[in-house]
């Protein structure tokens, strides 16, 4: 074989490398491609007036499955409003009226067909201080299976068990389960409440300032329980606590009077926010 034979086979090895080469760098860019996250909710241009108050301005939102968001912001910015929007307790507010999309689940719940008993179902809620119903631990956490027509016995101590084991409140209240659930500790009765919520098997969790209430024992527990909880669920959560949605969550939206300042990875906000009034904030320069 000539010198010149065996310098174009040799050529021709080391393109066919570097063509493999390229093709094992890219397969990871498509993969990544396809384990796209979802989505649970996508809010679009949502707009909310409580009569002549525009409380919600042109909120477009994300929210990411089986991650915790937090929202931030001073009294009165719209934080708790924009939760109740997502399973559309706001509009029992009298002279509520929305416009825009928000879409659960490819989904629009503003539209008036929506069945709400349905929607509540899987979007839950918890409020910012424990309100176990005058009943007995047991019915309290069976309401929401009932209500949608489980009757057996068996199949709500089932529901219930677990509901209250994943809130790690079961082994505190397994032989008083007929006792009332009023009886239980500020904190008890909070994690009951996140039980409650739970045993309807939701797949979104509102929070509105679940720990504003609680001792720092108990709101540690709660904190605990949302890490533990968002390998199952997605969990969106109003507070005023800036070191506890830096604790627990994935991301942070900041509001300010009616208006989605800025949403984006929670050590994005609290260390390089890109909108300034989000640094006033989160710095405590207002608020």
């Amino acid at each position: 074989m000539t010198k010149q034979k065996k310098y174009l086979q040799i050529l021709r090895r080391k393109k066919q490398r570097n063509i493999l080469l390229v093709v094992l760098v890219r397969r990871p860019r498509q993969l990544s491609a396809l384990v796209k996250q979802q989505n649970v909710f996508e809010i679009n241009d949502l707009n909310l007036w409580y009569g002549n108050n525009h409380a919600l301005k042109e909120i477009n939102f994300p929210i990411a499955e089986k991650e915790v968001t937090a929202m931030i912001g001073p009294s009165g910015c719209g934080k708790s409003t924009f939760v109740k929007t997502l399973n559309k307790m706001v509009e029992r507010v009298p002279n509520v009226k929305m416009s825009g999309e928000i879409l659960f689940r490819g989904q629009n719940i503003l539209q008036s067909d929506v069945d709400l008993v349905e929607l509540r179902k899987h979007v839950g809620m918890v409020f910012q201080k424990g309100n176990p119903f005058p009943q007995s631990i047991f019915d309290n956490v069976a309401y929401g299976p009932r209500v949608h027509g489980n009757k057996k016995k068996q199949d709500l101590m089932e529901l219930v068990e677990k509901s209250l084991q994943d809130v790690a409140l079961w082994d505190e209240v397994k032989d008083r389960l007929n006792g009332p659930a009023l009886g239980l500790s500020g904190g008890q009765q909070q994690r009951l409440c996140i039980a409650r919520a739970l045993a309807t098997k939701p797949d979104v969790l509102l929070m509105d300032e679940p720990t504003s209430a609680l001792d720092p024992i108990s709101t540690l527990k709660v904190e605990e329980l949302i890490l533990e909880l968002k390998k199952s669920y997605t969990i969106v959560v109003v507070t005023h606590n800036m070191q506890q949605a830096a604790r627990i969550s994935d991301k942070t939206a900041f509001f300010y009077m009616g208006e989605l300042i800025e949403l984006d990875d929670t050590n994005v906000i609290f260390s390089n926010p890109k909108n300034q009034k989000t640094e006033d904030y989160v710095s405590g320069r207002f608020g």
